[in-house]
């Protein structure tokens, strides 16, 4: 067990986010590339990609940690249906695919008007049900590249439809929705290094997007998986740590970490740990709010 003071920039206040004595934890390293962290409620343990290991893993304060799926198709960004099914975007296969509750596989998107996606990154669900992911070129070459672009896209589960909800993305990595799904908040990780936030229409599309935030740091570090709380603010990593903003955009701090994040993910039982998996390791910290947006599996 390995235990650091959190370390928050001091121009900025967390001091309603932080508890007193919140400590970042690390509860596991030794792996390649961590990402795509997920908390599964009713088994009380966290589900998250090593990406060049070809694995997900499971971690629980009982077991520790053992291989849940191997291989995962280069897995990336993992999620929960409302129905309690994983959903994993599977890097190397080029593929969004579904775990379904007897065990079975089912590929969800593998193409978007008859051409290979990209490599699809990050994955969020709807309350209503409906699936969004971003999909930017990472692990394939130039030449592999069948679309022209790297879309932004939400897919019906009823009947596969997939939507190409926004093209003009350099780098769409990570996603999440607010607190009342008004609105949706996508990382550029390119040299834009910004944050995009599009308002969410009744029939699912999206519109108005505009600039929410910008990752500027001389530390390397991209925009990457996002999460929100229940207050509204948004936790990004990103360059040195996980940078908290609140709904309006104010930049409220940095919860600085000792590796470099890419993704983060709420779990325990109250909702209230933040898990950050970075590069090689895996941390939880423990917040004085909630987090939003996610599925009580039963």
């Amino acid at each position: 067990m390995f235990n650091t003071v959190v370390t928050v920039d001091s121009r900025y206040d967390l001091s309603l986010i932080l508890l007193e004595d919140s400590e970042l934890e690390k509860l596991a390293t030794g792996f390649q590339f961590t990402e795509g962290p997920v908390w599964n409620s009713s088994g009380s343990y966290l589900l998250f990609s090593d990406i060049p290991a070809n694995r997900v893993y499971k971690w629980s304060s009982e077991e520790g940690t053992t291989v849940f799926r191997e291989p995962s198709g280069n897995s990336n960004g993992l999620t929960y249906d409302r129905d309690g099914r994983l959903i994993i975007c599977e890097h190397g296969n080029r593929r969004l695919s579904r775990i379904e509750k007897d065990s079975s596989y089912t590929v969800l998107a593998d193409r978007f008007l008859g051409k290979r996606l990209n490599s699809p990154n990050d994955v969020v669900v709807k309350s209503d049900g409906t699936i969004y992911l971003t999909d930017p070129p990472y692990g394939i070459k130039p030449e592999e590249q069948e679309l022209e672009f790297r879309g932004v896209y939400r897919l019906n589960p009823e009947n596969n439809e997939l939507k190409l909800l926004s093209d003009d993305f350099d780098r769409p990595n990570g996603l999440a929705f607010s607190p009342d799904e008004m609105v949706l908040y996508i990382a550029d990780s390119s040299i834009r290094r910004h944050i995009r936030v599009l308002d969410v229409n009744p029939d699912g599309t999206l519109c108005n997007s505009r600039v929410f935030a910008e990752i500027r740091s001389d530390i390397p570090g991209n925009p990457d998986g996002m999460k929100v709380d229940v207050e509204g603010n948004l936790y990004v990593a990103a360059a040195g740590g996980i940078w908290v903003f609140s709904d309006n955009g104010e930049h409220l701090g940095i919860i600085k970490t000792p590796e470099r994040p890419a993704n983060l993910a709420w779990g325990d039982e109250d909702w209230r740990s933040l898990f950050i998996t970075a590069r090689t390791s895996l941390f939880r910290i423990r917040l004085n709010v909630a987090g939003a947006g996610v599925f009580e599996l039963s």
